[in-house]
This record gives C-alpha cells, sequence and structure tokens, in this order.
C-alpha cells in the first residue's frame, strides 16, 4: 500500500497562491489569483466559506497567516496595503490597518511561557450588555479580538526592508531596521530572543540574491514580563476604540433621515411663499389668536398633514430614545473603561525603573486621558441636546396636533384640548429659539435647523450650525472669570463648536499617538543595542520562485531557527538546511548540512537491489522538528518528470559532527564544496503522485495532514501523513481485501499510469492532461502545458 492516506483530492477554478493550515483544526486557507480566500476542511476537502474580493479590503492577496489559536485568520491586500483579519468562524473582518508597503510575507507566532490573558471584567461587561442592545455580528466582532488568552505577535515584511511587530495582531510595538531587499520569509522566535528573515536583493545584473538576515530582538525578551502588560493594557484599549466606533455607527443608524422633514418643509415654505410676515410671527399668531395664514394653513394641511406630524412625532421619539440609550449604556461606559485603562498606562510609565525601556510617554498618555473626557463631555452634551429636543418637541408637536385638528374641524380628544399658561410659555419659548431670523440662512442654504440632533452624528469638520446656548450656565461663567481654573489641567476642555465624530478624531488621534510611541522607542532602543545581526549570502537564482521557498522553521524545544533551501542552479539533488541559535550570543557547532537526493532508493526493508534514483527538491516543509517534507522530482527522465512526496526523518542528520568553514565576503553558492553532505533513505515513507504534476506542499505536524499543489496551480490533493501506521497490522493480515473504493479506485490509476509510462514519454503527459482536464477546457490546456514549468 503506498504510504499516506489520500482522503481528499479537487480541480479548483483559480489558481492558488497561497495556502496555509490551521495551527490546531484540519482547516486549511487558500488564496486564489481572483482574490478570494477559501477555507476548506480536510474531509473530502470541503469548503467551508469563500470570502470575496470588496472595495474595503482589496482584489490582490499577497500572504497569509493564522493566529496561533487558529480563530484568527490574517491576510495581507497588496493593492490596498492593509492587513486584515477575519473571523475564520464566520469570515467576517474583525479588524484591519494600513501598512507603508504591500506586505510579501507575514509569520505570527505565540510568546513561550507567558501566563494567560485575563480580560477585564468591566470589558466583559461592556460586549455582553453590547450582545443584547446591538446586532450579534458586531458584538461577536469585539468578542473575537479580546478571545486571545496568550501574547502573541504577528510580523509583516514586505519590500525596501519592511518588517513591523504588532502585538496580539492589533498595535504596532516594533519596527526593526537593518534590513535589506524584499522579505521573502520571516520567523520571529517564540522566545522573541531574535527574529529570521529570508531576504531577495537585486545584483547589479538585476539577478535576485538570496540573503539570510537573524536580528537580535534580546530587547522585546528581556522586557518581556513589562511588555506583556503594555500589550495587555493596549489590547484593551484598541478594542475599546473599536467598540466606541461601533457604538456611534449604530447610533447614526438609529438617526433617520425623517427627522429632517419639519425643516425641509420650513424651508420650502419660507422659500413659496409671498408675504413679508416673518414665520415666527405666524405661528405666535396661530399660538395667541388660533388663526392661521392661507399659506401657513396650507403647509401645515397639505404638505405636512395631521398623520404626517403624528408619524414624525412618533419617530422622533423613537429615534431620540435610542440614541440616548446608546449614548448612557456605551460611549459613556466605554469612555470609563478608556479612561481607567490609559490611568494605568500612566501609571507604569511613570514606573521608570519597568517601562521606561518601552518608550511610554506620559505627556503623550496625558494628552490621550485629555482627549478621551473631551469626548466624554460631549456626550454628556448630546445627552443634555436630546433630552432638552425631546421635551420641546412633545410640547410642540401636542399644541400644533390640536391646531391643525381644529383646522380640519375633527374631534379634538378632551385631554389634548387642555392648554395651561405653563404650556403657552414653553411653546413661546421654542418658537423664539428655533424660528427666529437668526436661524435663516444656514452655510448649506437651509433656513430652518429645528432638529439639532443630527449635527452631532455628522463625520465633518464643519462646526455645528446650531451649537447649544452656553449663556446663563453658572459654571461655565465662574470658569472663564477664574484665572486658576481657565487653564487648568484638571479640567477637560470642551468643544461646543465641534460634533461628536469631530472630537472622537481627535480622541482616536491622541490615543494612536499614544500607542504608537513604544514602537519608535524601541525600533530606536533595538537599533543603538543590537550587536549580533547576521546576514549571510546564500545565492542568486535566475528564476524567481512562487512560494515561500527558502522556509523557515523555529524549534522551541532547541532554540533553534532552521532554514531549508536549495541552489537548482549550482546543486539540483541536494536541499541544505541551515540552522541558526535563537539566542544570537550561542554559536552553533554544525550549522550548515546539505542532504543528496542522488542515493538508492529503498522502496522496502526486503529489497535485496535497491534501486538507483536522482531527484531534485520542488518544496520542502518542517513537519515538525525533527522530520521534514518533501516534494521531490525525478531527474532520471526529463520528459516524464515523476514527482514523489516524502517524508525525511533528520534525527541523524541533526547531530552531524562535521564542521563548515563559511567566508562570509563569499555567497554560500560560490563554497559549496566543503559543506557536510548527508545521504538519506526514506524507505517506505514516501508516495509517487500519480496524475498529479506536484510542486508544492503545506503541511501541519500536529495534524498530521500535507496538501499538496500541482505546478498549474489548480489541482489539490490531500494526504493524512500517518494512516499507514494506523492500519499497518491490517495490511500485514490482507492488503489488498481491507482497502477502501477510493484507495481501490487511486492503485488501479497508478498501476494503469506505471504501464503506461512504459510505453513512452507522449503517454505520460496525455495521462497527466486527462486527469486534469476532468474540469474544464481551460484546466485542460493549462495541465497540458504544465509540462514545460
Amino acid at each position: 500500500m503506498p504510504a499516506f492516506r489520500q482522503v481528499g483530492e479537487k480541480q479548483l477554478p483559480n489558481p492558488i497562491l497561497y495556502m496555509a493550515w490551521s495551527p490546531n483544526r484540519d482547516l486549511i486557507a487558500l488564496a486564489n489569483t481572483a482574490g478570494e480566500l477559501l477555507l476548506h476542511r480536510l474531509a473530502n476537502f470541503q469548503r467551508v466559506w469563500s470570502l470575496l474580493p470588496n472595495e474595503n479590503t482589496g482584489k490582490e492577496i499577497t500572504s497569509l497567516a493564522w493566529r496561533p489559536d487558529g480563530k484568527v485568520l490574517a491576510f495581507s491586500v497588496g493593492d490596498t496595503k492593509q492587513v486584515v483579519l477575519c473571523d475564520a468562524e464566520k469570515a467576517e473582518i474583525l479588524h484591519l490597518f494600513p501598512v507603508e508597503y504591500p506586505a510579501s510575507c507575514m509569520h505570527w507566532t505565540e510568546v513561550h511561557g507567558d501566563s494567560s490573558l485575563t480580560v477585564c471584567p468591566l470589558c466583559l461587561i461592556l460586549m455582553c450588555y453590547f450582545f443584547v442592545f446591538c446586532s450579534e455580528e458586531k458584538s461577536d466582532e469585539v468578542t473575537n479580538l479580546l478571545g486571545e488568552v496568550r501574547l502573541n505577535i504577528l510580523v509583516v515584511g514586505g519590500p525596501s526592508g519592511f518588517v513591523e511587530l504588532y502585538a496580539y495582531g492589533l498595535y504596532k510595538i516594533a519596527t526593526p531596521s537593518g534590513i535589506s531587499g524584499t522579505c521573502r520569509s520571516l520567523g520571529l522566535s517564540s522566545d522573541l530572543r531574535s527574529l529570521s528573515v529570508i531576504t531577495e536583493i537585486r545584483s547589479a545584473e538585476d539577478n535576485p540574491e538570496i540573503h539570510y538576515i537573524q536580528l537580535d530582538t534580546g530587547l522585546l525578551s528581556s522586557c518581556l514580563p513589562e511588555l506583556t502588560k503594555m500589550a495587555r493594557k493596549f489590547t484593551h484599549i484598541s478594542t475599546l476604540l473599536q467598540y466606541l466606533r461601533l457604538s456611534l455607527t449604530c447610533m447614526c443608524e438609529a438617526w433617520e433621515e425623517i427627522l429632517m422633514q419639519m425643516d425641509l418643509r420650513l424651508t420650502k415654505f419660507v422659500q413659496e411663499k409671498n408675504t413679508s410676515t416673518q414665520v415666527q410671527d405666524e405661528f405666535l399668531e396661530l399660538l395667541l389668536w388660533g388663526h392661521a395664514s392661507p399659506e401657513l394653513q396650507a403647509l401645515l394641511m397639505n404638505q405636512l398633514t395631521v398623520k404626517g406630524l403624528k408619524m414624525l412625532g412618533q419617530s422622533i421619539d423613537s429615534s431620540y430614545s435610542s440614541i440616548q440609550k446608546l449614548v448612557i449604556s456605551h460611549l459613556q461606559s466605554g469612555s470609563e473603561a478608556l479612561l481607567y485603562h490609559l490611568s494605568e498606562v500612566k501609571g507604569m510609565a511613570l514606573w521608570k525603573q519597568k517601562f521606561q525601556p518601552l518608550g511610554l510617554d506620559p505627556a503623550a498618555i496625558e494628552d490621550a486621558i485629555v482627549a478621551v473626557g473631551s469626548f466624554t463631555l460631549k456626550a454628556n452634551e448630546l445627552l443634555q441636546v436630546i433630552d432638552k429636543s425631546m421635551k420641546n418637541f412633545k410640547a410642540f408637536f401636542r399644541w400644533l396636533y390640536v391646531a391643525m385638528l381644529r383646522m380640519s374641524e375633527d374631534h379634538v380628544p378632551p385631554e389634548l384640548n387642555k392648554m395651561t399658561q405653563k404650556d403657552l410659555a414653553f411653546v413661546a419659548d421654542f418658537l423664539s429659539e428655533h424660528f427666529s431670523n437668526e436661524e435663516l440662512f444656514d452655510r448649506k442654504g437651509k433656513y430652518f435647523n429645528v432638529e439639532r440632533v443630527g449635527q452631532y452624528l455628522k463625520d465633518e469638520d464643519e462646526d455645528l450650525i446650531s451649537p447649544p446656548n452656553m449663556e446663563g450656565n453658572q459654571w461655565v461663567t465662574f470658569v472663564k472669570q477664574s484665572t486658576h481654573l481657565k487653564d487648568s489641567p484638571l479640567l477637560f476642555p470642551t468643544y461646543p463648536q465641534k460634533s461628536l465624530h469631530f472630537v472622537k478624531r481627535m480622541m482616536e488621534g491622541s490615543i494612536d499617538l499614544c500607542l504608537q510611541k513604544p514602537a519608535v522607542s524601541l525600533t530606536n532602543t533595538h537599533t543603538q543595542a543590537h550587536k549580533q545581526t547576521s546576514i549571510l549570502s546564500l545565492y542568486s537564482e535566475n528564476t524567481p520562485r512562487l512560494f515561500e521557498l527558502p522556509s523557515l522553521w523555529n524549534d522551541k524545544k532547541a532554540g533553534m531557527h532552521h532554514v531549508v533551501f536549495c541552489m537548482p542552479e549550482i546543486s539540483p539533488s541536494k536541499i541544505y538546511i541551515l540552522r541558526r541559535a535563537t539566542d544570537p550570543s550561542r554559536s552553533v557547532p554544525n550549522g550548515l548540512v546539505a542532504l543528496n537526493f542522488n542515493t538508492p532508493l529503498n522502496s522496502s526493508i526486503d529489497d535485496e537491489t535497491p534501486v538507483d534514483s536522482s531527484y531534485s527538491c520542488l518544496d520542502a516543509r518542517f513537519y515538525d522538528d525533527e522530520t521534514l517534507t518533501v516534494v521531490l522530482r525525478s531527474r532520471e527522465d526529463d520528459e516524464n518528470k515523476m514527482r514523489v512526496l516524502a517524508q525525511l526523518h533528520l534525527n541523524s542528520v541533526l547531530s552531524w559532527n562535521e564542521e563548515f568553514t563559511w567566508d562570509l565576503t563569499l555567497r554560500l553558492e560560490q563554497q559549496t564544496e566543503g559543506i557536510p553532505v548527508q545521504c538519506l533513505a526514506w524507505g517506505n515513507q514516501s508516495r509517487e503522485m500519480d496524475n498529479l504534476k506536484a510542486q508544492f506542499v503545506a503541511v501541519n505536524g500536529i495534524r498530521k495532514v500535507a496538501c499538496v499543489l500541482s505546478a498549474n496551480l489548480r489541482h489539490v490533493r490531500v494526504f493524512e501523513m500517518d494512516a499507514e501506521e494506523e492500519e499497518e497490522e491490517e495490511e500485514r493480515a490482507d492488503e489488498s481485501q481491507e482497502m477502501s473504493s477510493d484507495q481501490d479506485r487511486l492503485e488501479d490509476t497508478m498501476t494503469n499510469q506505471s504501464d503506461a509510462g512504459e510505453g513512452g514519454d507522449g503517454a505520460g503527459g496525455a495521462e497527466d492532461a486527462q486527469v486534469a482536464g476532468q474540469g474544464s477546457g481551460d484546466i485542460l490546456d493549462e495541465t497540458a502545458g504544465s509540462d514545460t514549468l
């Protein structure tokens, strides 16, 4: 029986550019040339969901990375220069942030030994209340961002040496320097001691040269407890900002355009009436004498109507009540939580002995606290405007409703017919404030602004059309007259002329500046402090590879970086493994070895005469700390191009004693003669890829699965890598009878392929084209032409 049990196979309509297994689930993420993000399950390669490209995220996916817990998938978008965090359960966008350059690679690592993250109780209460009051989808977004239990860091790399580190994938903590070229692969050690980067630098002849760079990130490791505490606080702050944005969005949705109907009707009335009488005078005449001019009567009875006035009153009451609840339950509570966390961060910043290396700036944090205070005051101001408007509109609409009923000679209910002197005075004051000459001709050409809540919810830089009247406010008068309190830092500044959105943007800017300070400081301190920077020139290549070979692997137990690469132009039958300690100060005695595939292929232990075979490596990924999964191509027959999926056990290789002396002035490809060479025979841990021109592989050693992708990037096969060991006893008893129907068909296909391959070169290529052609005509053309790849 062939090694590795095939559990799925599929022809895909669009070529696959990137694929990545979930760290702890039987899920694989695929990104194709159409800009789609696909999630497939191991069983029969069933699609779970697909995320189509859109204007907000972009259409050109350039890399993938899973959060270590497997609940969030990060992907970078080249055309919009963004990194997007997606919920793996529902295919929803949780968070996105812009980057300076399109990210060409990403790596998401979990920091080893970090304690669990305790979510703030106040934040949990806010999330639960938000879940009840608002939509379930929006609350889940915030909850998923808070749901991480360990410190993890997302590393993003791109062209021009662009590398950034984001704690929890939310906020930037460092921008390492000393990197040149375009990043092709990244690997941050779990102990935060070093960062491995594979870069591509263009030579004078415009050929890409591959370099390995190891950066000392010991500062992050030495400040790990403080960094973790700061990361947790900043995670809460970033999440609360998202929470406030969602709350404000719900407030804008609660405010309806119908609330402007009164303003529009009155404006049209002023523009069409022929008399010089002021609108205020006409309404006052109706209030005092019960008589209305023909024009005002036409406005009320024909345009506004009794039914329309009643609906308008209900809409205003419902909308204002919803906005009021959102302000009280969400904006105020969220602002208080922000003040709490920022105050704790300020306390951390003042503890210079512990947190000074992290670059926390007390002045910037204080500015953020003041900005949050101003936002809280603006929210309270909105509450006062809502409360006053609701009282005014209720009294005004009650009186106007009765007046319109009398005009239409309808029956007036007794409970509405009573009008006290206090009610008359209240309506008169409302007309005086909202229908005076000062309300005419605002900057947008509107005559009236009776509805004054919507101006607070507009995302504009312009001043409020009708700011609140502060005359007569005893506290405002007292502060203005007091020289000591006027400029006191203890009082939060108010912006009476600005909207709630404007003050919110000011708050976000201050908090963003506060969050960026540690990243700048850590970057500068790291640049001055790090002395152990290893830069190794590996080789130059004439044909750039699509996937991320060379590949990186971090051995957490041994504290090692592993780099797997090959030099097809120099030694096509060899693959190289470079090892470096995650601690740059620790040397590795046997840091480089070559694996030679020009060795006998031992297909069985009982074979007396092994078959000589020569192979070249197409792709390689670490399956675990001691096992390498490779896709090999037979070099015996260039036309047939037989492909093999194999597992290489590196126990003996990783313990070699022969040392290689590296001349750093030369590229590695110029000194390959002295590299120690090891020979491996993989035995039964291999499988021929019949009817598939395998080119790339993605593996997950924890779930013991592998996904093989063809050279045309459309044909995939999925394997369970340890299935043979589980069925070994049954196969010894009776190999042929215990096979499933799918395995029977697969073996028949393999036998036919083997027989046909003996007939000539053209038969093998025809069979490949026939299998690939089971999809569409385009797939047939692509697969038939893949012989040239």
